[in-house]
């Protein structure tokens, strides 16, 4: 229920001016010019009108009152509507809900419900869940009443489904269409963001896929590396414990056979023979142990080569799979050469084609060995460094080979000195025999102790290459690769298997360099890639529902439209032929509908007040008005005379209020056309309708006010603003008459 009106600024109300509607009819009178209708147009100010024709003005510095001699012009003018809402007209859970509107001489304007800004669109859903539409069916002003006869049959149709309380549902289907828009839109752009990601999508899975390939091969290097490890190790730890043994015993029983042989010595010195032969002795001991020295040195030089020779072997086969030389363009231009003279030679002879063919053999074997000798600097870096090691080792070995003889020699001299010391004394046979001992045992165990000095170094040559790669395996496979449960003995296999074990370890060492490192940048980047493509298919199946959903709500809210209005339009026309013969003294009225037009797509803005609610009737039937006055052939709308289109005009809105009641219905100066007659069957649809609807009536008519609980005086002195003025209901008829 309409409670009250207060205006500030607005128009010709200067001042505040509340007017109280606490009755179900309310009469607004005053001269002409005194301001009276602008209570009507504060109305549809403050309901959110936007034409300004219909507001009476052109620019929104119109509405706000412009001053006089007596009150300054005011610099923005508001209007607030109080409805009475303890019945939850308005769907907002207040008791009071107060609609106010402001407007600024800028043009600006601000809406606020309750004190609280807010924007036009929620003005007008609230209105519209009440039954206060945009098409001014509640509000009817002065020269207008015939408003909706002079519409077009479109504009009429939504003036009708305005009526009927549609408009709700309207904003529905709008606010769905919109939703359903910009879904579609954002199905777009998901779609066009996962096909921009598809290409690098699809280059990050190769990535990965190399990657895994990768982790199969650093697992199966650690596999590999953990056992080669295991094995290795324990085989040099037994080895080189193995070796020290064997050593150690061989050095003790060395020393006691050289502290045997000094004592021998000692004693065979006791004559001048005796001196000059261990002068001779000794001077042959210090040769054996010279060679010795040599020769031991010599063991671990050849150690030494031959475990590098062992290394660059292994790295010639890893690096150089097939032998290969550099033959320059030269070369072959000169053997090319031979061949053709050595065919022009021998073609000459009986036997020219063996001839041929046994030159052309020896002038290509001189070349091919030419080129396949050591010494050739056409050989690669890798086949001349093994060469070179074969050569050192070669020379070494025949110098080892040299000092061996020399060795034999000089044991032989010495054999031979002491034998000729133990011969110079006859009794020292036993001695003799003793020395001769001793003498091979020191020479046997020496040759002992140098061949393991030799594999000690060789041993320390393996443990030095076992350290690097596991090194290398430490950053190419990580901690895995050498961490292993030490063996406590080696397994029972060949040497030939561990060697085999270490070539496939260098294999697949290599595949995995080739295949790059752990790429935990690429697997981050595809997660993150992966996420992003599943969140974007999940966002695209949601919005895929939610377009399906409003796509099903879109065509319920039809299927509601068209229910509701074919259900109103029958009501409507019901009323529309009682009240048309209770006006005329009988006739008949309808509406129908037209043929429908084709749809068009008008694009809607966020606050709704770009297109009319009009718009939303484009590709519906529109409404025809089909009248038969009494004793009067009448074929369109335009043959009615003024009255009778008035009389018309107000038959239809007041059906329509009657079959759908707003709140409360405006008629400004409705009943002007009216006679005597007429305005007592206008007064008697008033006392009807206002069993529905609280009306306000801006009237002349003594009839009408007749027919009103309370009256409102308007008046407007020199200064120009308007003065609200409360008058019992006598004294106005009073003054009316």
């Amino acid at each position: 229920m309409l409670k009250r009106l207060e205006i500030v600024g607005f128009k010709s109300f200067a001042k505040k001016t509340i007017l109280d509607f606490s009755n179900s009819t309310t009469a607004i009178v005053g001269p002409n010019g005194s301001g009276k209708s602008n209570v009507a147009e504060a109305f549809r100010f403050a309901l959110g009108e936007q034409s300004m024709k219909s507001m009476r003005g052109k620019r929104a510095e119109d509405l706000i009152w412009g001053g006089s001699h007596t009150a300054p012009r005011a610099n923005r003018a508001s209007v607030a509507i109080i409805f009475d809402n303890s019945r939850r007209t308005f769907k907002i859970d207040f008791d009071e809900v107060s609609l106010e509107r402001a407007v600024f001489r800028d043009g600006t304007s601000e809406y606020s419900i309750n004190g609280s800004r807010v924007r036009l669109r929620d003005i007008e859903e609230l209105l519209a869940g009440a039954n206060i539409g945009e098409t001014g069916h509640h509000i009817i002003s002065q020269g207008e009443s015939d408003r909706i006869l002079l519409a077009n049959n479109r504009e009429r149709r939504a003036m009708l489904e305005d009526a009927l309380g549609l408009k709700i549902y309207e904003f529905k289907k709008n606010e769905a269409q919109r939703k359903l828009i910009k879904t579609e839109d954002n199905i777009v752009q998901v779609n066009s963001l996962r096909r921009e990601l598809a290409p690098h999508m699809r280059f990050l899975d190769n990535q990965v896929k190399k990657l895994d390939r990768a982790d199969e091969l650093r697992t199966e290097l650690i596999n590999i590396a953990q056992t080669y490890f295991s094995i290795e190790e324990v085989y040099l730890a037994q080895e080189k414990l193995k070796v020290s043994g064997e050593k150690m015993n061989a050095s003790e029983r060395l020393a006691v056979a050289t502290e045997e042989l000094k004592n021998i010595e000692e004693r065979s010195t006791t004559d001048v023979e005796g001196v000059k032969r261990l002068e001779l002795l000794r001077k042959l001991e210090k040769d054996v142990e010279r060679v010795n020295g040599e020769r031991s040195a010599l063991a671990r030089t050849i150690g030494r080569v031959e475990g590098a020779l062992s290394v660059a072997k292994e790295h010639r086969e890893k690096v150089v799979q097939e032998p290969y030389v550099k033959v320059p363009r030269e070369d072959l231009a000169t053997l090319a050469r031979e061949v053709e003279n050595h065919i022009a030679e021998e073609s000459r002879t009986p036997d020219a084609l063996y001839a041929v063919l046994v030159a052309v053999g020896k002038t290509i074997k001189a070349f091919m060995s030419r080129y396949t000798t050591p010494e050739s600097d056409m050989l690669a870096e890798e086949e001349r460094t093994a060469y070179a090691l074969q050569n050192e080792r070669k020379e070494l070995l025949d110098k080892d080979s040299r000092l061996a003889e020399e060795l034999e020699r000089a044991k032989s001299a010495l054999a031979r000195a002491r034998e000729a010391l133990i011969a110079h004394d006859e009794t020292g046979r036993e001695l003799r025999r003793r020395t001769l001992d001793f003498a091979q045992s020191e020479a046997h165990e020496e040759g002992i102790v140098a061949k393991c000095e030799a594999r000690e170094h060789e041993l320390t040559l393996i443990s030095e290459v076992l350290e690097r790669d596991k090194g290398e395996l430490l950053v190419l496979a990580g901690i895995s690769a050498v961490s292993y449960v030490p063996l406590p003995v080696p397994p029972t296999e060949e040497r030939r298997v561990q060697e085999d074990r270490r070539r496939a370890m260098e294999r697949v060492k290599i595949r995995l360099e080739e295949a790059g490192g752990t790429g935990e940048d690429i697997r981050q980047e595809h997660k993150e890639m992966s996420d992003r493509e599943a969140f974007l298919a999940n966002e695209l199946n949601d919005l895929a529902k939610s377009a399906s959903g409003l796509g099903a709500l879109i065509k319920d809210l039809d299927t509601e439209l068209a229910k509701h209005f074919s259900e109103g339009l029958v009501k409507v026309n019901a009323s529309f032929s009682e009240y048309f013969a209770l006006m005329f003294g009988g006739g008949n009225a309808r509406l129908t509908l037209e043929e429908p037009e084709e749809p068009e797509l008008e694009e809607f803005n966020d606050d709704m007040s770009g297109p009319s609610f009009a718009k939303a009737t484009e590709g519906k039937a529109g409404i025809e008005i089909d009248v038969n006055l009494p004793k009067k052939k009448v074929r369109s709308l335009m043959q009615l005379s003024g009255g009778e289109r008035a009389l018309t005009s107000i038959a239809l809105i007041f059906a329509m209020s009657q079959v759908n009641p707003p709140p409360f219905l405006i008629l400004d100066e409705t009943d002007a056309a009216l006679d005597e007659a007429n305005s007592r069957r206008y007064g008697d649809m008033i006392d009807s309708l206002a069993k529905k609807s609280q009306l306000i009536v801006i009237t002349h008519n003594r009839e009408t006010m007749g027919h009103t609980n309370i009256l409102y005086g308007v008046t407007m002195g020199g200064d120009g603003i308007s003065k609200l003025l409360s008058v019992k209901f006598d004294e106005a008829v009073a003054v009316a008459k």
